[in-house]
Order: C-alpha cells, then sequence, then structure tokens
C-alpha cells in the first residue's frame, strides 16, 4: 500500500510539472498566437503602423498611375495632348473638337464642308471626316514632322496642307462652306492679321468662326517661342471687336443666336472666345 502510495504521488507531481510548464509558455494562447499584453513586444505596433503606411502608399501610387494612364489615354482617343507645345496651358483646338455638336447645330447644313486652320488640324479633321455628310480639309500652319502616321497620310491625300496663313490661302472665293480657324491668329501680330482674317472670309461661303484664348490662361514656353517664333499675344473680347470693325467683317448675330441656344440646350460652357463671322458678299 505504501508503494502504491508513493507511485500515486509521484505521477501527481509529474502531471503538476508538466500542467506549469504548459501554462508558463502560454497554454492554449501561445498555441494560436494570442499572448498578453504584458508579454508582447513594445515594438509591434510601431511595425504594424509602419506596414500600413506601406500599403497606403503603394495603393495611392498605384491609383495616381492608374488615373495618369486613364487621362493619356483619353487624350490620344480624343486628338490631342493637354500639355503639348502646341497651345502652352490651354489648346483652343481642343475647343473646336469640343464644339463640333454645337456647331452643327448652330450652321446646319453649312458644314457639309469645313476647313479648318490651326495647329493639329489633322486631328480636327479626322474627326469631322467621322460626321455625317461632312466633308473636311485643314491647313496646318508649322510643320509636321513630329506628327503621327494619320496626319502624314492626310497631308500625301491632299486633305490637309502645310501652309503659312500670312499669305494668302491657295483657294479660290467661297470654296468652303464654313471655315474655322483657332490658335494660329493668337501668334499673329496686328500687321498680319489685317491680312489674314479677311483671306479666311474669302474663302468661306457661309461663315467664319474664330476661336481664340482668353487673356490669362497662357504662358509662354521656350518650345513654343522657338516653333512658332513668338509667344501667344491673348486679347480681350474687347481688342477683338475693335480689330473686326476695322476688317468690315460683319459679325453673324442669327449664327450667334442658335449656338448660344445649342450651347445651353447641351450644358456646354466654351473655355475660348468664339466669333461668328459672315462671308464676304
Amino acid at each position: 500500500m505504501r508503494l502504491l502510495h508513493l507511485l500515486s504521488l509521484a505521477m501527481s507531481r509529474r502531471s503538476s510539472k508538466h500542467s506549469r510548464r504548459f501554462g508558463e509558455s502560454g497554454g492554449i494562447g501561445a498555441l494560436f498566437g494570442f499572448n498578453s499584453l504584458s508579454r508582447s513586444s513594445p515594438y509591434f505596433p510601431i511595425a504594424l503602423i509602419l506596414l500600413g503606411a506601406v500599403f497606403l502608399f503603394v495603393y495611392l501610387y498605384s491609383s495616381s498611375a492608374e488615373f495618369g494612364g486613364n487621362r493619356q489615354a483619353l487624350n490620344r482617343v480624343q486628338g490631342y495632348d493637354l500639355f503639348s507645345a502646341y497651345a502652352g496651358d490651354f489648346s483652343c483646338t481642343v475647343e473646336v473638337q469640343e464644339a463640333i455638336p454645337i456647331l452643327k447645330k448652330a450652321y446646319g447644313d453649312s458644314m457639309h464642308k469645313v476647313l479648318h486652320i490651326g495647329p493639329n488640324t489633322c486631328y480636327v479633321v479626322s474627326h469631322l471626316l467621322k460626321e455625317e455628310e461632312t466633308e473636311a480639309w485643314g491647313v496646318e500652319p508649322y510643320d509636321i514632322e513630329d506628327s503621327d502616321g494619320n496626319c502624314k497620310a492626310l497631308v500625301r491625300r491632299g486633305i490637309v496642307r502645310v501652309a503659312d496663313i500670312k499669305f494668302p490661302l491657295p483657294y479660290r472665293p467661297k470654296s468652303f462652306s464654313l471655315v474655322i480657324v483657332s490658335d494660329v491668329v493668337d501668334y499673329l501680330s496686328p500687321k498680319y492679321l489685317n491680312k489674314t482674317i479677311p483671306d479666311l472670309a474669302r474663302v468661306s461661303a457661309d461663315g467664319l468662326v474664330i476661336f481664340t484664348g482668353l487673356p490669362g490662361q497662357h504662358r509662354a514656353k521656350v518650345a513654343e517661342v522657338t516653333k512658332f517664333g513668338r509667344a501667344a499675344k491673348l486679347r480681350s473680347s474687347s481688342w477683338w471687336v475693335r480689330f473686326l470693325l476695322q476688317t468690315s467683317l460683319e459679325e453673324n448675330e442669327a449664327a450667334i443666336k442658335k449656338f448660344q441656344q445649342a450651347a445651353t440646350r447641351s450644358s456646354y460652357h466654351p473655355n475660348c472666345q468664339i466669333f461668328h463671322l459672315k462671308s464676304f458678299s
């Protein structure tokens, strides 16, 4: 009996010893990683914060890259680059593309044979050619060495030509139903504007539309001055009104009214000054 009692006592002590070791090592909590707060490392919260900061940075960077890629893709689809040297900070050639549906409502059948003049005219002409019952031509005032294959193909086909608009255009009077000019007039001095604007009106049968920049939305750039010979001169609407009166060109009040009505219905708000002029009789 005494032997059995000693064996029982020894087993009891051994069991108790293992229990204490299991408890000291963390028991169930240690098995599943739930250590007590008193035993957690003081650097653990800091590590979590740093890890969260890394994930946040990666997320923001990827979102920014995706947005930038989408914006560049949009620019390519619409046919322009908002950050190109062609128009400094803003391009009225971009405005022309956005205004085409409004122009069609304002001018109706007069949009069937259109001449566009201005930087990046290939993109405007390509856009116009997609419109039903619309023929389009373009005049690029500057070289096209950096243009894409589509633009060079339009030049080879004679749809777009490179010409200095400071000199008379190689077209007969009233060759086009409507003439649209953008940006390029901002780079001409009054000396050349006195000749160029009347010549643009000469080759149009139903009207001349001028898209010109607003003062304060443009900053001269080195590449721009190198390409165009001078920085853009953005004039106020009062300056243009006085100038156009001197050229004997009249505002096309009927087209102005229709354009404003169509713009209001479409919630279109132009970022450029737009002048609607009558052709010479």
